[in-house]
């Protein structure tokens, strides 16, 4: 995720409702967005949000545009922070449902060299 659609998106997350989320799990429930009809969230609808809900009307609003997105780039975003923050890479690729930890390491998670920087100040502890 660029540094552009994060800046939206926290502006967008500061300005709405948290969604409440239950924690039963019966196939349901537990998830964490609905439909407006109170229906699962499913892939096909966060294309539909993303495009015309979330990019279109924040580009109506803001001078800063924000590039088209899917829900695929947050996906990639999700891996990569995991990743950032130290989660065990067998547990991520779990997550992430990849049969192969390649996939997960080398397509999903991206780092850059502020990220790198960081991992070799750690390093340098006296």
């Amino acid at each position: 995720m660029t540094e552009d659609v994060e800046v939206c998106f926290r502006k967008i997350i500061s300005e709405r409702n948290a969604p409440k989320v239950e924690l039963i799990v019966d196939g349901y429930t537990g998830f964490l967005y609905y439909d407006k009809d109170g229906s699962i969230t499913y892939s096909l609808h966060w294309d539909h949000y993303f495009k015309h809900i979330v990019v279109d009307k924040y580009n109506s609003i803001y001078k800063l545009q924000m590039p088209e997105i899917t829900p695929h780039v947050c996906r990639h975003t999700y891996c990569s922070n995991m990743a950032k923050s130290g989660m065990n890479s067998k547990t991520l690729q779990y997550l992430m449902g990849h049969a192969d930890i390649g996939t997960t390491l080398n397509v999903h998670t991206h780092v850059n060299f502020e990220d790198a920087k960081a991992e070799i100040e750690k390093l340098n502890v006296v």
